[in-house]
């Protein structure tokens, strides 16, 4: 009997030393989807998402079109803050400070919210911009935003400065959707959805792009916001398959996650390792969430001191 009982406790500290996972962790089942929230609790606007330094997930559109709502990771959902006026919400990113900044696709802005106060303030704004629909941001703080043209299937890419100054850093693109910034801070990707394509660019040391290196074609649906892990694979909404993928940095389809629903609109990263994966979904407007190998960037980011 004592044999067995050793032999046990031997596979799982193995286990637990070589994965480093947290208590209960050796347990879960990576790139399985559940729901965190019921079906119908978001409108068909629910898109965001994006996780503060405690964990907890911010997602737009709750219970009307200029809300943002804000998930404990228990599931647990209230109204966060509305923003004035006739802004609505789009993609949500933060800084290391804990500022939120949204993509205002109505008001052409991006919104700077405090954390503590829940001020909203009008960080950019340029009436040039079709929208902007989903943000990304660097080591720095400086942001970038996709910015689609759905009537006419193009699109373009602008950098937001840290002093909210907005240029026009890609034009001449289809519909770009899903950006993010990779883990070294000098390459940025952007998909675009209608046409199926993965770009990545070089970023200068001047904030410029450089040119544009197609990393992946998909044949089929369309494509929605994406996330970076921390060894640079890229996790992609395939909005109409009902999936994410997760894409190496060479563009090599690694995996590929039902999440329970056919329109997942977007993704972050949270949980107390980051290794727990948030997508929105529209079909059923709930946030579905499944377990992966790697943290997420953006939680990284949250674990270095200023």
């Amino acid at each position: 009997m004592l044999r067995p009982i050793v032999f046990v406790l031997s596979v799982t500290f193995i286990a637990v030393q070589a994965d480093r996972v947290y208590p209960g962790e050796d347990k879960d089942e990576l790139f399985v989807a559940k729901a965190l929230t019921a079906k119908k609790s978001f409108t068909a606007g629910i898109e965001g998402p994006a996780c503060d330094r405690e964990g907890n997930i911010y997602v737009v559109n709750l219970e009307k079109d200029g809300d943002i709502a804000k998930v404990s990771p228990t599931g647990k959902t209230e109204v966060f803050v509305v923003l004035p006026g006739k802004s609505v919400g789009n993609g949500i990113v933060f800084d290391r400070a804990g500022t939120m900044f949204v993509a205002d696709y109505v008001g052409h802005n991006v919104l700077k919210i405090d954390p503590k106060t829940k001020a909203v303030t009008i960080f950019a704004h340029e009436p040039a911009m079709n929208q902007p629909n989903d943000l990304a941001i660097a080591p720095d703080g400086t942001l970038f935003a996709s910015d689609p043209n759905w009537s006419k299937g193009t699109g373009q890419v602008w950098r937001i400065g840290t002093d909210g100054k907005v240029t026009k850093v890609a034009r001449d693109l289809g519909t770009s959707n899903g950006i993010d910034v990779g883990p070294d801070g000098k390459t940025l990707y952007v998909n675009e959805s209608v046409q199926r394509n993965i770009w990545k660019f070089p970023i200068k040391a001047d904030g410029t792009l450089g040119e544009k290196q197609l990393l992946k074609k998909f044949d089929d649906h369309g494509f929605d916001g994406m996330r970076c892990d921390i060894d640079g694979n890229l996790y992609i909404a395939r909005y109409g398959k009902g999936t994410v993928v997760k894409l190496s940095p060479d563009g090599k389809v690694l995996k590929e996650v039902d999440v329970l629903g056919k329109m997942p609109s977007n993704i972050c990263f949270g949980g107390p390792d980051g290794r727990t994966a948030y997508v929105t979904e529209v079909e059923h407007q709930r946030v579905v969430q499944f377990r992966v190998d790697k943290p997420g960037l953006a939680w990284e980011r949250w674990q270095k001191k200023e």
